[in-house]
């Protein structure tokens, strides 16, 4: 179901929607709201919490710290409410500067922002989990976070935060990685000890695989409300979304535009990619709608009840992220884009001690 934060008038619309146990697509109304004010209102998933989690947000991950204030606050301008942040991207002190910038001028309301941050693979322990959560909302100078997700099913030795924070992949020995044997129930069941502290609304997971998931949920009191996984058209993962959606957890999509994110990083695998922009089956759809092809991206899944966490410096690119509700891609689209899957995945961190995370 979608809804909007702000008071509407109502637009029905029809969609495909695609069924993962028949196969098929289905025509189906959804109900989506505008207002008339110029800033676009965004539709949201209702989580198993009972909250509510814009379908369209704001990543800030490799987002400069000197830019990243005025970056946050010129998005929540823009109209975007969720941002996806981590302990690991080293950059919440300055999201924070931004997002209570925009509070203290009116901008908009706490209330009226949905946000994520990830604990970190070093703070898995019972015993550090708060730590952890506690610097983060010191940090974005917040009172609590709307999600807060294991970052990735594995966990490192942990690392003082007044040794080094965030401490990315340092397990107090140089390069040399250590592990601790902290089984992940027991991290959840600290992560909801912190749901019932208020500290947190709802709690997540991320980079976990199904069988993973399906332990994790019958030892859980409370149930995961957000899955968040690399999607995209090399990677899509059908099986895994399916089965997930079955379950009540809603899911996140990260790196939209596939081998795009990792260029920057110089990833080998990225660079003998060919882009998801340039790739003629995207080009031609966009063509087709007028729409650009990271707007056919976005649009993908937000239209298969995937939300999406783009980010972009550039305000009219910003705009246009935003704004991936205002159509729908055809059956056709739809069966083209899935025919892209390769099953090739560019967050993939074998080289932790050659730990296959994703196997």
């Amino acid at each position: 179901m979608f809804k909007f934060f702000t008071s509407p008038t109502t637009i029905k619309r029809s969609t495909f929607l695609f069924n993962y146990s028949s196969g098929l697509f289905s025509k189906s109304s959804i109900t989506y709201y505008r207002t008339m004010s110029t800033t676009p209102t965004i539709p949201t998933i209702k989580l198993n919490s009972g909250y509510e989690m814009p379908l369209v947000g704001f990543g800030c991950w490799k987002v400069n710290n000197e830019t990243a204030a005025d970056q946050i606050y010129n998005a929540i301008k823009t109209g975007y409410r969720l941002f996806d942040g981590a302990e690991d991207y080293g950059n919440e002190k300055e999201v924070g500067e931004g997002i209570n910038r925009a509070i203290k001028e009116g901008l908009v309301k706490r209330e009226e922002l949905f946000i994520t941050s990830k604990l970190w693979n070093n703070f898995h322990d019972p015993k550090n989990v708060e730590t952890a959560l506690n610097k983060t909302l010191s940090d974005l100078n917040l009172d609590y976070v709307d999600l807060f997700l294991i970052h990735f099913p594995i966990a490192f030795k942990f690392v003082p935060i007044e040794e080094k924070y965030p401490p990315g992949f340092y397990c107090g020995d140089g390069d040399n990685f250590h592990y601790e044997d902290v089984p992940l129930l027991d991290t959840w069941k600290a992560l909801e000890k912190l749901v019932e502290a208020g500290k947190i609304k709802s709690i997540g997971i991320s980079n976990f695989t199904g069988a993973l998931i399906y332990d994790l949920i019958r030892g859980a009191t409370i149930k995961p409300a957000v899955l968040q996984i690399e999607h995209h058209p090399y990677l899509q993962q059908p099986k895994l979304i399916e089965y997930v959606q079955k379950a009540g957890i809603a899911i996140t999509g990260y790196s939209s535009f596939g081998p795009q994110s990792f260029l920057e990083l110089e990833s080998k695998r990225a660079l003998n990619t060919p882009t998801l922009f340039e790739h003629e089956t995207i080009k031609s759809i966009a063509d087709k709608h007028g729409k650009s092809p990271a707007q056919v991206l976005l649009r993908w899944a937000t239209q298969r009840n995937i939300a999406v966490i783009p980010k972009s410096n550039n305000p009219e690119r910003l705009a246009q992220n935003l704004s991936v509700v205002d159509f729908d891609l055809t059956k056709d689209d739809l069966d083209n884009i899935a025919k892209l899957d390769i099953g090739l995945r560019f967050n993939d961190p074998w080289d932790w001690d050659n730990i296959p995370i994703f196997v």
